[in-house]
């Protein structure tokens, strides 16, 4: 949250990492998130904990709105913890020492058969995994791991956000100063154009008797179809709800990247309509401007 009690603007891409140290094993996770057009979560569990990706999963839905999010979780025995213990089967023992003895009386030897040749024997000493925990006393401290790594995730995300949000707020800036360039230069434009046309009519109909009144309303059609008061207007509208947007915070990239596309279209429609250098020249400064904001608009949440 802002200063101001407002959710900040986040970009898609972070990175965190939590570790977690108990008597009997260690937990590591690790977050990493970049650009998606939605919210695309992909999850590396161990085995012994695979029947937790649900929670984990749950937990990111309800940190993050957008971006392609892969998290890896290790598991592993604390250090000098054994993995696998050694099982002794003392009937199978028993049964092949009774065996020995029996060979031994038979063939007449005496000597007492050795613990190193019972023990040698197949299946008296076997080597065992340790039985894993039970998962579901594992979820606490996974959480608590799980959330701590996506922490320093969201942080990442909230200060490159941040700057993003800056830099958008100077280029709308830089676009509403486009704006209020063609809105001051285009009376003077369309007096010119239609004047233009004037003369060119005059020039085509010589001789012939043309009512005058009729040229006025010919060049005040045409001057109409070249008027950009509207998209001008349209314009302003649209750079207003950016503003506030980029004021009120949260995940708008979605609805930042449909008023770029709004933006694109008025400057294009304006470029058709330009029949004057000076406005032609701040359509295609303006175009560069709203492309380097469509680039920033792709990394916000």
């Amino acid at each position: 949250m802002s200063g101001t009690g407002l959710p900040l603007i986040r970009s898609m891409t972070g990175f965190g990492r939590a570790d977690m140290s108990a008597d009997t094993f260690v937990l590591t996770v690790e977050a990493r998130s970049v650009n998606h057009r939605h919210l695309e979560i992909a999850l590396r569990f161990p085995r012994v904990l695979t029947s937790l990706e649900p929670n984990a999963r749950k937990i990111v839905q309800s940190r993050l709105e957008r971006g392609r999010v892969d998290i890896a979780v290790q598991f592993a025995p604390a250090p000098g913890r054994a993995v696998q213990q050694v099982r002794v089967d003392a009937a199978l023992a028993r049964d092949y020492l009774a065996r020995a003895r029996e060979v031994s009386a038979a063939i007449g030897l005496s000597n007492e058969v050795p613990l190193t040749w019972v023990l040698a024997q197949p299946g008296v000493l076997r080597a065992e995994d340790v039985e894993p925990p039970d998962p579901a006393a594992l979820w606490p401290p996974l959480e608590d791991t799980f959330n701590r790594a996506l922490d320093g995730l969201v942080a990442q995300r909230t200060t490159e956000g941040v700057a993003l949000a800056a830099e958008l707020g100077a280029l709308t800036s830089d676009l509403q100063l486009f704006v209020e360039q063609v809105a001051a230069r285009a009376p003077a434009a369309t007096a010119r154009r239609e004047e233009r046309l004037r003369e060119r009519l005059r020039l085509l109909l010589a001789g012939a008797n043309v009512d005058d009144a009729r040229l006025v309303t010919e060049a005040a059609v045409w001057a109409d179809k070249t008027d950009v008061t509207e998209e001008l207007a349209r314009l302003r509208s649209h750079l207003e709800q950016s503003r506030l947007m980029l004021d009120k915070g949260g995940p708008v990239g979605r609805p930042l990247d449909f008023l770029i596309q709004e933006l694109n279209r008025e400057v294009n429609t304006i470029g058709s309509k330009a029949d004057d250098l000076e406005v032609s020249q701040a359509v295609i400064a303006a175009k560069s401007v709203i492309e380097k904001m469509r680039e920033q608009i792709q990394n916000l949440e």
